[in-house]
């Protein structure tokens, strides 16, 4: 069962520079960094009331987040949704036949995630995250 948002994506040039509106001019703090090879970002995890913004910065040229960049420029990226069993949800939403990025779990900045194509969302990219304890 989906329990809250979990946190919005949002797309930057360059994490740092982010940093200057989200954290210093905002107020959030900075909770969680990280390197997350497989998916070719710098992300960065700030918190929100119960939620987060998660801020990611492509390190990969011919990664999807820098495609994403490339082609829509800084912005919105993804809504995740939080959940106590992302294996669970996704083999839920696969039974439902809607269009996956991911057939199985994998770690991610924000636990044991997945991705729902956009296509099957209204153009929206949706994610699963089961957080870690």
């Amino acid at each position: 069962m989906l329990r809250k948002i979990h946190h919005v994506g949002i797309v930057v040039r360059n994490l740092e520079e982010a940093f200057g509106f989200y954290r210093d001019t905002l107020g959030l703090p900075v909770h969680k960094t990280a390197v997350v090879e497989d998916q070719g970002v710098k992300a960065a995890l700030l918190t929100i009331g119960q939620s987060e913004i998660e801020l990611l910065e492509p390190i990969n040229p011919n990664g999807g987040v820098a495609k994403f960049l490339e082609r829509r420029g800084e912005g919105l990226h993804h809504i995740c949704f939080e959940t106590d069993d992302v294996a669970a949800e996704l083999a839920a939403t696969k039974a439902k036949g809607i269009d996956l990025i991911d057939q199985a779990p994998r770690k991610g900045l924000a636990g044991m995630i997945c991705f729902l194509h956009p296509r099957a969302n209204h153009g929206v990219l949706v994610e699963y995250a089961q957080p870690f304890d």
